[in-house]
């Protein structure tokens, strides 16, 4: 049985060499090291993953190592979002054949489907992979904004069990949580709204700072989730809230914070695939300044 997902999930980058090719060695120590810090579950091949710029045979390479690097020790979700509902089913059954306990999957990227097409494109996932569903709501990315109305009437889908809710308007959580009526288990999709999702109602969060201060992730919503020491969860976050605001903010450059983030607590980052470009040098003196002020380095 798949194990189920909450708490805090980190979004793993994929650590590169030099030339731009996987770093299959450094994806290994960082999925150990985030997990011996305390994730309570990781999510691979997912937009901070650089999954639409991975070949379908490194996403398969990424998914195995994952699976073999986690071991079932914490709940695995796999990125298997693609432009047409052909490749993600291919991606979904991947995730199921080496034991992953979820899928994660955002809307067609480039066709832009309507309401009714995007039910489809989940629909056939769901018939044809027997695999829990993440919906990934991100109009940012896609240009695809699903509506409280069209994820409940997804939520009647089988195997559609979350979604990681990031239009950036956390009253959807609260709605989600009221009218789903426990159909949709809602995760923050925000790292700047992660507290504020918690309160509404969010079972989990989507990190991407996962790979940079995971411990500080799992412990936040334990504080804010598990215990209820309102306190101290805001006393963390806002410790916390310099680097997630610059992960989310208008630098638009989450892959290569991630990733030098990574790089600067000890883990594997490298480059990211063209045509993002690394940080400049201010950019880099910024995070290490955030980091140096959270205690991490």
């Amino acid at each position: 049985m798949p194990k189920s997902l909450k708490g805090a999930l980190a979004v793993l980058a994929t650590p590169m060499k030099p030339d731009q090719s996987i770093d299959e060695e450094g994806l290994r120590k960082n999925i150990q090291w985030v997990i011996r810090e305390g994730i309570h579950g990781i999510i691979t091949t997912g937009s901070t993953g650089e999954y639409v710029s991975l070949t379908e045979s490194e996403r398969k390479r990424v998914t195995e190592i994952a699976a073999e690097e986690v071991g079932g020790r914490v709940p695995l979700c796999i990125g298997a979002g693609a432009e047409t509902t052909r490749d993600a089913i291919i991606y979904t059954r991947l995730a199921k054949q080496v034991g992953a306990d979820a899928v994660m999957i955002a809307p067609s990227y480039y066709c832009r489907p309507n309401p009714e097409e995007t039910y489809h494109h989940y629909k056939q996932i769901s018939d044809a992979v027997d695999l829990p569903i993440m919906i990934y709501n991100n109009p940012f990315t896609t240009k695809v904004d699903l509506s409280v109305d069209t994820i409940l009437r997804l939520s009647e889908i089988t195997n559609v069990r979350y979604i990681k809710e990031s239009s950036g308007d956390v009253r959807r959580i609260g709605m989600l949580v009221l009218l789903g009526k426990g159909k949709i288990v809602p995760f923050a999709g925000f790292d700047d709204l992660l507290l504020e999702s918690y309160f509404m109602g969010a079972e989990g969060g989507v990190i991407v700072a996962g790979n940079i201060c995971p411990r500080m992730c799992a412990q936040l919503f334990e504080l804010a989730v598990v215990t209820k020491d309102y306190e101290k969860a805001r006393a963390l976050y806002y410790k916390m809230l310099p680097l997630l605001n610059l992960i989310e903010g208008p630098m638009g450059k989450i892959v290569q914070i991630a990733k030098k983030g990574a790089e600067m607590v000890g883990q594997a980052g490298g480059p990211s695939r063209s045509p993002r470009l690394p940080l400049s040098t201010e950019e880099e003196n910024l995070l290490r300044k955030i980091l140096g002020e959270m205690g991490l380095i």
